[in-house]
C-alpha cells in the first residue's frame, strides 16, 4: 500500500505541492491496520494473508461490520468468526486507533485531541457540541503548506498528508469517546463532521476522499454527505473534481473581497484569483438553494470588516449568482498573532448588511477558548512541553481508558 505525502512548499507558488508515493510506515510488530483500507482492500489483504478467496471475501464483511458498525478494536470480539481464527487475525491485523497526547474538554463542552500517528507526527481534531447537533472537525495534514496568516497552522510546516486510515481514524476516535457504538443514525451525539482541521484537504484529495467514502458507507459508520463539509482555501483545479467524486457540501475559506488583503492574508489567492475561486464555486457540482456553499470569512479587526467590504461581500455573491451562506468567524487570538478580533458591534453590523443583502450571515459563537481549541494551538502548546512529561500524559490517558 501506498501513501501519498505532498512536498513541502513556503508559499503557494506556480506549481502544486505534487503528491509524491512512498511506502506506508510499518508498525514495530508488522502488523497491518485494517483502519482505512476499503472493503475490496479489506478483502485483497486477507487473501494475500493466506485466506483463499471465497473466505477472504466472508470474513471481509464481517471484520467491516465489526469496525465500522460496532466500533471492535479486539478481533476476540468478533462472535461470528470462529474461535481458532481469531489468533491467527490478531497475529497479523491490528484495528488501530490514534495515540492520544493530549485531551481537553471546554468548559462548553468543546472536546480537543492531540494525536501521533506510528512516525511520531502530532495532529488534531475536535469535536464541538451544539443544541442541535455535533460537529466533528478533522484534519488532513500534518501542517500546512498555505501559510494563511490569520490561521495559527499556517504558521507550521506542511509534514506529510494524513492517510485515509489516519482521518477516518480521528472520526472512531470521537466515537469511542463519545460511547456511540454500535453505528445507529438516530440519537447519536456525532452528527456532522467538517474537513477543516490541519492541512488543506484538496492537496491530499485522494486520502479524503477514500476516508470520506468509509464513513458514508451506509454499512458502516453511515453518516449521510449531507451532514459532511469540506473546506477548501481555494484549490480551485481540484473543487469540480471534489463535487464529482466525493459529493459533500463546500465550505470555502474566504475571507476577503479585494485582491491585496486576500494576497496578505491568504496567500493562494496569488495563484487562484477571488472571481476564479467564486466562479468554481458557480461551476461546483450539485451546489443549490438546498445545498448552499458557505463562505467562512474571519473577521479582523480593520483589516476585513468594513461597511464597504461587507457590500462588496454582498455584490460579488449575487454577480455569480451563488447559493450561499457566510459564517462569520470572530477571530480567535493566538500567541504571536498579528490581528485582533474585530468588535461585537463591527461584526454585528457586517452581518446586518449581508442579511440585508439576502444572504444569510450568522456569527459563528467562539468556542474552546479555554483549550487552546485554535487550528494548531494544541500542538504547538504541547511541543513546548518534555517528551518525559507527554509520556506521563499519554500513559495516564492511557490507564483512563482502561
Amino acid at each position: 500500500m501506498l501513501t501519498e505525502p505532498a512536498a513541502a512548499m513556503p508559499i503557494p507558488g506556480h506549481i502544486d505541492p505534487v503528491p509524491v508515493p512512498r511506502a506506508a510506515a510499518t508498525r514495530p510488530d508488522g502488523r497491518v491496520d485494517l483502519i482505512g483500507l476499503s472493503k475490496d482492500q479489506l478483502r485483497e489483504t486477507l487473501a494475500a494473508a493466506g485466506l483463499e478467496p471465497r473466505q477472504a471475501k466472508l470474513r471481509a464483511k464481517q471484520i467491516w461490520h465489526w469496525i465500522y458498525n460496532r466500533g471492535a478494536t479486539d478481533f476476540a470480539l468478533m462472535t461470528d468468526i470462529a474461535k481458532a481464527q481469531h489468533p491467527w487475525l490478531t497475529e497479523r491485523f491490528v484495528i488501530g486507533r490514534p495515540e492520544v497526547v493530549e485531551a481537553q474538554v471546554s468548559s462548553d463542552g468543546t472536546r480537543k485531541w492531540l494525536l501521533r500517528s506510528p512516525d511520531g507526527q502530532d495532529y488534531e481534531a475536535v469535536f464541538i457540541p451544539d443544541a442541535d447537533r455535533g460537529t466533528l472537525c478533522v484534519s488532513s495534514q500534518v501542517g500546512c503548506t498555505l501559510n494563511c496568516t490569520f490561521c495559527h497552522t499556517g504558521t507550521m510546516r506542511l509534514v506529510r498528508n494524513l492517510t485515509a486510515g489516519e482521518i477516518v481514524g480521528q472520526v472512531m476516535l470521537a466515537r469511542d469517546s463519545l460511547g456511540e457504538w454500535p453505528s445507529q443514525p438516530e440519537g447519536r451525539m456525532l452528527t456532522n463532521i467538517v474537513m477543516m482541521g490541519m492541512g488543506e484537504p484538496l492537496y491530499n484529495f485522494d486520502a479524503v476522499r477514500d476516508a470520506l467514502k468509509l464513513v458514508m458507507d451506509g454499512d458502516g459508520l453511515a453518516l449521510s454527505k449531507r451532514r459532511i463539509t469540506l473546506s477548501t482555501s481555494g484549490v480551485v483545479p481540484m473543487m469540480a473534481r471534489a463535487g464529482e467524486e466525493i459529493g459533500v457540501n463546500l465550505a470555502v475559506s474566504l475571507h476577503a473581497v479585494t485582491k491585496e488583503v486576500r494576497d496578505e492574508i491568504v496567500p493562494l489567492n496569488r495563484k487562484y484569483g477571488i472571481e476564479q475561486l467564486l466562479q468554481a464555486c458557480a461551476d461546483y457540482p450539485g451546489a443549490n438553494n438546498a445545498r448552499r456553499i458557505t463562505f467562512e470569512y474571519v473577521m479582523l479587526k480593520d483589516k476585513n470588516d468594513s461597511d464597504a467590504e461587507a457590500h462588496e461581500l454582498v455584490r460579488l455573491l449575487r454577480h455569480y449568482q451563488l447559493p450561499a451562506k457566510v459564517n462569520l468567524i470572530p477571530f480567535n487570538p493566538w500567541p504571536g498573532a498579528a490581528y485582533e478580533t474585530s468588535t461585537p458591534e463591527r461584526v454585528r453590523r457586517f452581518s446586518e448588511i449581508i442579511f440585508e443583502g439576502g444572504i444569510s450571515a450568522p456569527v459563528r459563537t467562539p468556542r474552546g477558548r479555554d483549550i487552546d481549541a485554535a487550528c494548531g494551538q494544541l500542538k504547538t502548546a504541547a511541543e513546548k512541553k518534555s517528551r518525559a512529561e507527554l509520556d506521563r500524559i499519554a500513559a495516564e490517558k492511557q490507564a483512563a481508558l482502561g
